[in-house]
């Protein structure tokens, strides 16, 4: 295969040992090139506008903009560049976040080279690719739920929880009580839920909570 066909790929990850680890793994692909490779989210965005791969390997937990929000960047900038998520995380909830996120492949860091080439070939060729392990997450959710998909998959099942005990008039006090948790890990929740909903208000994400059904009128109406 001609330098010029090859797989264009940039790893993003934040440990370096796991970077040098996947070069040293793809290196011997004769399909596939890397042309660099990001420490942190800023990074990533940086590197991905100026190389122009076919594919970003990406980890999700990075330093500044994760993974997730790295990819929602590229696709708001609609930058021709494919996204294969490469995670420890192997639950339901992530599997609906990167899909949303407009990722095209989702696959395990514990997954054999094999299947990370195969991920690889078979995003550039225009197919999402899924770990076997992961798809199964998201298929027995997707039963679980009647076909329906996690609401709201930006969050965590943590910061969902937290979002219902404020939308039902909580105060960070009492939902911390109730959790179990510090007021101030309460406080960091409630930061991240309105930026990752870009909700400023306390009204606004009542009204959130209510349009996604996680409370009821009359629930909230017992606050």
């Amino acid at each position: 295969m001609s330098a010029k066909a090859k797989i264009r790929v940039l790893i993003a990850d934040d440990h370096p040992v796991v970077r040098k680890g996947l070069q040293m793994c793809l290196a011997r692909q004769p399909q596939v090139q890397i042309v660099g490779e990001a420490a942190n989210g800023a990074e990533a965005l940086q590197k991905t506008r100026e190389l122009s791969p076919d594919i970003v390997l990406m980890d999700i937990n990075m330093p500044g903009m994760n993974g997730l929000e790295v990819t929602q960047e590229i696709n708001r900038l609609n930058l021709k560049v494919k996204v294969v998520i490469l995670s420890v995380h192997s639950n339901k909830e992530y599997v609906f976040k990167i899909i949303q996120a407009g990722a095209h492949g989702y696959i395990s860091k514990e997954a054999a080279p094999e299947e990370l080439v195969r991920a690889i070939e078979s995003v550039h060729n225009g197919d999402p690719f899924f770990s076997p392990e992961i798809a199964r997450a998201a298929l027995a959710q997707m039963v679980s739920n009647g076909g329906k998909a996690e609401p709201c998959p930006q969050l965590t099942a943590r910061e969902r929880e937290v979002l219902v005990l404020i939308a039902e008039g909580q105060s960070n006090k009492e939902i911390a009580s109730q959790l179990g948790i510090g007021v101030r890990t309460i406080e960091t929740h409630r930061e991240r839920i309105m930026r990752r909903l870009k909700i400023r208000s306390v009204a606004g994400l009542t009204k959130f909570a209510i349009i996604n059904g996680l409370v009821t009128l009359q629930t909230e109406a017992r606050a």
